[in-house]
């Protein structure tokens, strides 16, 4: 593809965010815009300067010069409206999750099989920095052999809009679930979750999910290794944490207990007082087009009141939105599967989907579809 992507973006709360990435990018054009409140659509097509701006996202699609739609829209409508632009003949990127249920993940990769195009979960985690650290020291084999993976997502969503509140932890586990599987490019096989504790009754009655942790180790297919991940929304208390850790033979990488501290690196075989070493994570922004690099270390929310909550909890994401964007636009120029595809989206989506359910049925082994 020799041309610039058309990109249009779905949703104009946190997808606004990408907005001024995809305009800055050298090989995408910001094509078009969608949201339902035409006020809001209006506001921010005037601010960014877009002309091309829908209401109705049906009427988006039939738009030919479009290339891919990046999707930020609520999770219940990932599914079907990933479905319908695949079917349009659109790329499709999509914030997590891919979707709410097994039958759906599997849809999504049957369509990208039936139609050519691509899917992204545009899963932060993976493209965040201390991500990309520890995937530099993997690939230069300073960790030696990997023994065993962590992560852990623990936020307080009390006061959150709409479905979130009593959702159950693990139906939006890719943040912890998708880097202790994309390090190594494992594939989830089975997992196994326990619930711990209780959120209050009127949370709990919502999803019929009681649980106020779920905790889960899952196994992965042709691998010797096995990786922990736990997750809470509400009633526990901690500051939030979106954390990841490695175990390596020669070096292990362990995350701060508290934001803006700095990380932790064990290194095997020395002087006991001298194994551990803290480590401020660099900026991966020189893996980007110079255009875009300044979207690593700040977001298009700069004033307080417009600052999208994700955002602000997320402590920006870990500088990972210009590199999502970046490896979506690649991967379409290049014509490969970006990373994460879909069958590897539907893998790490579908992790949490399951170990909900073993959670429900005391920790009983749950096995994932083979979506390859």
């Amino acid at each position: 593809m020799s041309k610039q992507i058309n990109i249009a973006i779905v949703g104009l709360g946190f997808g606004a965010e990408f907005i001024p990435i995809y305009q800055r990018h050298p090989d995408a054009n910001m094509f078009a815009i969608c949201q339902r409140n035409k006020e809001k659509l209006n506001a921010i097509g005037d601010a960014f300067g877009i002309e091309k701006r829908y209401s109705d996202y049906d009427e988006l699609l039939k738009d030919p010069e479009i290339d891919a739609v990046h999707i930020n829209s609520p999770i219940p409508n990932h599914a079907e409206q990933t479905l319908k632009a695949l079917y349009a003949g659109k790329d499709v990127a999509c914030t997590v999750p891919m979707a709410t249920s097994l039958e759906d993940c599997m849809k999504i990769v049957d369509a990208c099989k039936e139609t050519g195009k691509k899917y992204m979960m545009m899963e932060t985690v993976v493209y965040a920095r201390e991500f990309l650290y520890v995937k530099e020291l993997y690939e230069k084999g300073e960790l030696g052999k990997v023994q065993f993976l962590k992560a852990t997502h623990q936020q307080d969503m009390d006061g959150w809009p709409d479905y979130w509140p009593g959702l159950p932890p693990m139906h939006y586990a890719t943040h912890c679930v998708g880097p202790v599987t994309g390090l190594m490019k494992l594939e989830a096989e089975y997992v196994s979750c326990f619930g711990s504790g209780t959120i209050r009754k009127e949370l709990a009655d919502i999803h019929n999910s009681p649980f106020a942790v779920e905790s889960a180790h899952i196994k992965f297919k042709d691998s010797d290794l096995s990786a922990h991940v736990y997750r809470s929304l509400f009633d526990v208390a901690r500051q939030y944490r979106e954390s990841f850790e490695v175990y390596g033979s020669k070096k292990s990488f362990e995350w701060s207990l508290i934001e803006d501290e700095e990380h932790v690196l064990h290194t095997a075989k020395l002087p006991e007082p001298e194994i551990p070493s803290k480590v401020r994570v660099p900026d991966y922004a020189h893996l980007l087009p110079e255009e875009i690099r300044s979207f690593t270390t700040k977001g298009v929310y700069d004033v307080e009141e417009n600052e999208h909550l994700s955002f602000a909890q997320g402590g920006g994401h870990g500088g990972s939105h210009p590199h999502l964007a970046h490896e979506f636009v690649t991967a379409l120029k290049e014509d490969r599967d970006p990373f994460p595809n879909a069958a590897q989206s539907a893998n790490w989506t579908s992790v949490g989907i399951l170990a909900h359910e073993s959670a429900l049925k005391g920790g009983e082994k749950m096995y994932l579809p083979d979506f390859n």
